[in-house]
């Protein structure tokens, strides 16, 4: 897979230059559009990836680029924008896919191919490139039920999923259910406006109030953000010892808490598979390339049938295999994860040896 994934980014790479390295035709902008800043991943680690590897592949290109701050009406005028430029080519990590489908389908009217990432969009898109959202709540589910134990079968659990208007929201909640739906009760289950920490904490704060403490045996939350909340929501409440918590996107911060026993585990999705497929896509669609070379199946949209896709596996985070992860992987450095107040726990847990 990664050998013709290579393949594909070395035939995207000659196909628009001359003899002596440069553009064929006049240089291209690639617009990046990313929805928030909520969630770290956005800001710290596909902006400067895309931007990096898009460069790379096409030494007369630009990345223009906007960030939404989680808002549909911000993020369309953006869209509008960069359409009105005249870019090239846009990538586009949707805040809300139906808010920006007319959007979708004026790029298409330009002749401007959309590359829908991380998250699936509506209209006339010409690619996609995202993790497997249904393994990435498999895996949520299938580290739950290991943290909880005993109380594993038979156990009530709280469902603290993402914001609805993400379509990764409802495929992650699918995949998480599909594991736990036979094993454990689902005593609450909340959405999560903006992924943001401050709404699953008032959500986690209002279920501990209704069930009582010592009635919630784990946390299916979707991602890093709301597991922060959640954490904060339980340490508020003096619960001890805590549930396990799941979350998603191996947050520093959120390694940080698994390390002290806050958080059970996170998804790591490696970032740089999903960015370098996407700039490749991405730079192939501005010189009117075939993707097929550089996908491995077709999916379905609302709109859009047989949607040419990279589906990436993502990764099962714990105590366990922080080490042969996250900083084999060079994600973070063993100094990044244990700060002077954490040396004690990475030594139990075998992170300093």
């Amino acid at each position: 897979m990664v050998a013709g994934l290579l393949a594909g980014v070395l035939a995207v790479s000659l196909a628009g230059c001359t003899e002596d390295g440069g553009q064929g035709d006049d240089a291209l902008t690639v617009g990046l559009l990313l929805p928030s800043r909520a969630v770290p991943r956005w800001e710290q680690s596909d902006k400067p990836l895309i931007e990096k590897r898009v460069k790379e592949l096409c030494s007369d290109c630009t990345v223009m680029y906007a960030n939404a701050e989680n808002d549909a009406a911000s993020q369309r005028q953006q869209m509008n924008s960069m359409i009105t430029s005249g870019v090239s080519v846009l990538i586009l990590d949707v805040v809300d896919p139906g808010a920006l489908r007319s959007s979708v389908r004026a790029a298409a009217r330009e002749g401007i191919p959309v590359l829908a990432y991380d998250r699936l969009a509506e209209g006339p898109i010409s690619g996609f490139v995202s993790f497997d959202g249904g393994q990435v709540g498999r895996l949520q589910g299938q580290a739950l039920l290991k943290g909880m134990g005993a109380r594993a079968d038979g156990g009530g659990v709280v469902m603290m999923n993402g914001d609805p208007s993400s379509p990764n929201s409802a495929w992650y909640e699918g995949g998480a259910r599909s594991v736990l739906r036979d094993r454990v009760r689902t005593l609450k289950s909340y959405n999560t406006l903006g992924w943001r920490t401050e709404n699953a904490h008032d959500h986690m704060s209002a279920a501990i109030s209704d069930l009582g403490p010592n009635q919630i045996d784990g946390v299916l939350a979707a991602n890093d953000s709301i597991a922060a909340g959640v954490v904060s929501a339980l340490k508020s409440a003096r619960i001890s010892p805590l549930p396990p918590v799941t979350g998603q996107d191996a947050d520093l911060s959120a390694v940080r808490r698994i390390v002290e026993g806050e958080q059970y585990m996170t998804v790591y999705k490696p970032f740089r598979q999903e960015t370098e497929a996407a700039a490749a896509m991405a730079v192939a669609l501005a010189h009117g390339n075939d993707l097929a070379a550089l996908v491995t199946t077709r999916v379905d949209s609302p709109t859009t049938k047989e949607v040419p896709a990279r589906l990436l596996d993502p990764v099962s985070v714990t105590q366990d295999n922080i080490r042969t992860t996250l900083v084999r992987d060079g994600v973070y450095t063993i100094d990044q994860i244990c700060p002077p107040q954490l040396r004690s726990a990475c030594t139990r847990i075998g992170l300093i040896r």
